[in-house]
């Protein structure tokens, strides 16, 4: 018989290859938003400051946990901090719109001089550690996840995307040494996320696709650097997540090294466990739907998410800040509900 783990013993265990009840259900956090309006008013957090007062983060990664069900702590709330730290300027949004970075910090790869290496002890940098130490500071069962964005969508937002994609041909080599001076940073982040407690490190790479560098760079730059990344960090587990569509690049995927590979709904779980077969699956519950659909919906497409195998279900994205929270429980209380032998025995009885 599988174990029956609490939160944190079943979320290791699965990225870890081993049996247990059920899949998890979780929303990592970052780009990977795992917040709402509607618990942070229920937290009595506000915005912008539970992007920069640790205290806040943590009562509102716990809210997400409390009020939706969700089965992890995730922090912090969106994809800006280490284009921040590196230079860029930075919105912080409001209780209805995540941070979003206004200028960034280079005009071109060649101009390196423009960047600065993150400083970890100020910052929001040092908030999202200090609300990781919190989080573990509880000593409940819960995982703690520290968030990266990946290096290629660091590197297109500290350097505008459309210049960035012209000089990883026109300027290789610097767009290598460029790409490489954001990892680095990325690595040393990692690191401290690690030493501040959090179980498992989740990168995700919204721009870094397929879908916008083509099969070709997104070999060369983002399978590259998300390896070093996260072979650098040395993570108790690590989650990688890609978005958009993967059919043009799902041979490069496959050469991704990580404990679990999350991916958007433009894909089927049968497409992805095809190319990957063995591999720790992480999805897809379209994010539209949790925001837009009635509950019975979502609990519907949590289902079929379990049936389509995969291991840990998440949102496929990052959620909106206007999602309902009932919409959230739908599908977490399809997860805890669900049982994988009555599941077995319906498909031999049908």
């Amino acid at each position: 018989m599988p174990d029956t783990p609490g939160e944190r013993g079943r979320l290791l265990s699965i990225l870890a290859g081993g049996r247990v009840d059920r899949p998890p259900c979780i929303i990592p956090g970052g780009m990977m938003n795992m917040t709402t309006t509607a618990m942070a008013y229920a937290a009595g957090v506000s915005f912008p400051e539970a992007h920069t007062d640790p205290r806040q983060m943590a009562r509102l990664a716990r809210a997400a946990h409390d009020l939706g069900g969700i089965e992890n702590y995730g922090v912090p709330f969106c994809m800006t901090v280490e284009a921040e730290g590196m230079g860029a300027t930075v919105d912080l949004g409001d209780e209805t719109c995540e941070p979003h970075v206004v200028t960034g910090a280079l005009r071109s790869v060649s101009d390196l001089s423009g960047l600065h290496r993150m400083d970890l002890a100020r910052g929001r940098a040092r908030t999202t550690l200090e609300a990781i130490r919190i989080l573990r500071g509880v000593g409940d069962d819960v995982p703690v996840v520290g968030n990266l964005v990946g290096a290629v969508s660091v590197a297109g937002t500290v350097l505008d995307m459309e210049i960035l994609l012209r000089e990883m041909y026109k300027r290789r080599r610097e767009a290598h040494e460029f790409v490489e001076f954001v990892a680095q940073n990325l690595i040393a982040y990692g690191r401290a996320m690690v030493a501040a407690g959090a179980d498992v490190i989740c990168v995700a790479e919204p721009s870094g696709t397929g879908e916008i560098l083509g099969p070709r760079l997104f070999g060369e730059f983002t399978v590259r650097y998300l390896n070093e990344v996260v072979a650098a960090i040395g993570a108790p587990a690590t989650i990688v997540h890609i978005c958009g569509h993967l059919d043009r690049v799902l041979d490069e995927v496959a050469e991704i090294d990580c404990d679990a590979f999350s991916f958007d709904a433009t894909i089927a779980v049968r497409r992805v466990r095809e190319r990957m077969p063995g591999r720790v699956l992480m999805g897809n519950v379209s994010t539209f739907a949790l925001k837009d659909a009635q509950p019975r919906k979502v609990a519907s497409m949590a289902n079929v998410a379990l049936r389509s195998g995969v291991d840990i279900v998440a949102p496929a994205c990052g959620i909106s800040m206007s999602t309902p929270t009932e919409n959230l429980r739908a599908m977490t209380d399809a997860v805890h509900a669900w049982r994988p032998s009555e599941h077995v025995l319906r498909i031999v009885r049908d």
